[in-house]
């Protein structure tokens, strides 16, 4: 039972990991169908061991271990809703029993732990530097703590409880706090948001797990580690961000709020130092940037000591607020009332040739004012744990390329973003602007409103969000909208709510690197969203841990 196995290096660039992950053999039984009546309210584990065992073709008890490896929703063939499963198993004569196994469905698993160590030989002289603690600097930094580097992770925001006191007082009184806000601070902007953990990274490497397992030991639910959709909730991620922080510094990591890195000491085309708060000097043969994408100013430094970067696509938009009843009798049916509040994904080719789609659906949550600059306004969503608010919201966004920035700088696409954000802060006098769809269509400013009532976190005001779009994203909206209405019953209603705007879905700037993760500037490592190299929380933790890797390729451990 459970034999151990070791994987063989695929490629060179691989081998170095692969070699140091082990696993054992599992049996996988996947398309599991059971009706969610049978499910909920229900001893979960037994109804699946029972149904497990039925496709193995023995007893129950014959199944010495059962874990759920993945569960999602079938409402394809409503009102009949299925719960789907994927579970792994541990029983006798493994070996024996998959020779003659004829059930396409059930399979080998090689069930993967992550555990890079460290294997360079390089001195550092310094203690490496992580900027940014977000998920990708703080995956980073947690990865060097873990194997005695003894990182510095400094963040120019306050610690997470501090800065949940700033977000919830700016949300009162609209007085924002440039360094404590929703995007900087401990954990990054992901500590407000769903904290959805869906990814398109395939990662063969275990990296993916152990990203959730770490979550879990610091607070996460445990079904993040098989729901088909996971997400934490912001409500939750915050304790998890803290006990991560915690560790850091049990292992000799030190962790440094409200230190911002106002420039970059270089000599020979190599990083010899960072200042912080533009006075103290931290020398370091390293430096990770994790640096978000919101830290225009950050980036404004770095182009300005001639770090390589170069401008990239991204999409804007609005967040469309719609009652939650409405998507969950849409996809769920008669059973709306029995399930968990329901997400969707839509998108959309345009007539103006432009890709409009959903992005970062908040299934029973908040618009949030996610500002962070003075005189500039950005919305974003934001769910708690248990999804129970009475709304339903997503950014539509619609694409844009370096063809619609003004000029050739690297920074153009930020001064883009900057450029529609002040147009939505001066139309609604630095309030959260909010239109019915219908409104939005005519090109009107809303005056009142219909059945939809706005759940908003910070202070709105009714306006024209149209005007605060590029006309050709506006279009393509409009456009959008109806079309999606025809997949989701209501989506285009009259009273629909646009509330914007959305401009910060990703950074519209990548800093370059080489594969092995590095500037053209020596000991310089950009890393994860702001950077431009992921695009949510688990591919920049991701990202994180692979610049980890990369470092650990070089360097040997501090102690």
């Amino acid at each position: 039972m459970g034999m151990e196995f070791r994987l063989c290096g695929r490629n060179t660039c691989k081998r170095e990991i692969e070699t140091q992950l082990e696993g054992i053999y599992m049996i996988r039984i996947s398309q599991i169908k059971i009706d969610i009546d049978r499910v909920i309210n229900k001893d979960e584990y037994a109804v699946v061991l029972k149904e497990a065992a039925k496709a193995l073709r023995m007893e129950p008890s014959k199944i010495h271990t059962m874990e759920i490896m993945k569960r999602s929703i079938d409402a394809r063939k409503k009102p009949e809703i299925k719960y789907i499963y994927q579970v792994d198993v541990a029983i006798d004569h493994e070996e024996k029993f998959m020779k003659r196994n004829r059930n396409k469905n059930i399979t080998v698993a090689k069930r993967i732990k992550y555990n890079y160590r460290p294997v360079g030989s390089e001195t550092l002289k310094n203690r490496p530097v992580v900027v940014g603690s977000g998920p990708a600097g703080l995956f980073c930094a947690y990865m060097l703590a873990l194997n005695g580097y003894e990182p510095i992770l400094l963040e120019r925001g306050a610690d997470v409880d501090t800065r949940v006191n700033d977000v919830n007082e700016f949300w009162e009184t609209n007085r924002l706090k440039p360094e404590s806000n929703v995007q900087f601070g401990e954990g990054g902007a992901g500590t407000f948001s769903d904290g959805k953990l869906n990814t398109v990274v395939k990662d063969e490497l275990g990296r993916n797990r152990f990203i959730f397992e770490t979550f879990v030991a610091y607070g996460a639910p445990q079904e993040i580690l098989y729901s088909n959709k996971p997400h934490i909730g912001t409500d939750k991620l915050r304790g998890v961000v803290k006990g991560m922080r915690e560790e850091i510094i049990r292992f000799g990591g030190d962790v440094r709020f409200h230190s911002k890195v106002t420039d970059l000491k270089l000599t020979n085309g190599k990083v010899e130092a960072v200042v912080v708060n533009g006075e103290e000097e931290i020398p370091c043969d390293l430096v990770v940037l994790a640096i978000g994408h919101s830290a225009r100013d950050t980036f404004e430094m770095l182009h300005k000591r001639g770090i390589p970067m170069e401008k990239k696509n991204f999409a804007i938009g609005a967040r469309i607020e719609h009652p939650q009843a409405i998507i969950n009798q849409s996809q769920y049916g008669a059973a709306a009332d029995k399930l968990p509040a329901a997400d969707y994904k839509l998108t959309y080719h345009a007539s103006n040739d432009r890709g409009v789609y959903s992005f970062c659906m908040c299934p029973g949550g908040f618009v949030v004012n996610s500002s962070s600059e003075e005189g500039y306004l950005v919305v974003n969503g934001m769910s708690n744990y248990d999804r129970g608010e009475k709304n339903a919201d997503s950014a539509m966004i619609v694409q844009v390329t370096a063809e619609d920035f003004e000029d050739e700088s690297p920074l153009a696409g930020m001064y883009f973003q900057r450029k529609w954000e002040k147009a939505a802060y001066q139309a609604a006098n630095g309030l959260v602007p909010v239109q019915r769809f219908e409104d939005f269509c005519n090109n009107t400013a809303t005056t009142e409103l219909g059945s939809v009532t706005p759940n908003i976190k910070g202070q709105y005001t009714l306006g024209n969000v149209r005007a605060c779009l590029p006309p050709y994203v506006a279009e393509a909206m409009e456009e959008g909208i109806k079309f999606f209405d025809g997949k989701i019953k209501g989506f285009g209603s009259p009273d629909a709510l646009l509330v914007g705007v959305e401009t910060r879905t990703s950074s519209p700037i990548r800093i370059n690197r080489d594969l092995d993760r590095q500037s053209p500037i020596g000991g310089l490592y950009p890393c994860g969203e702001g950077a431009g190299y992921a695009g949510g929380i688990t591919s920049a933790a991701i990202d994180g841990m692979r610049v980890y890797e990369a470092i650990a390729k070089e360097y040997h451990p501090r102690r």
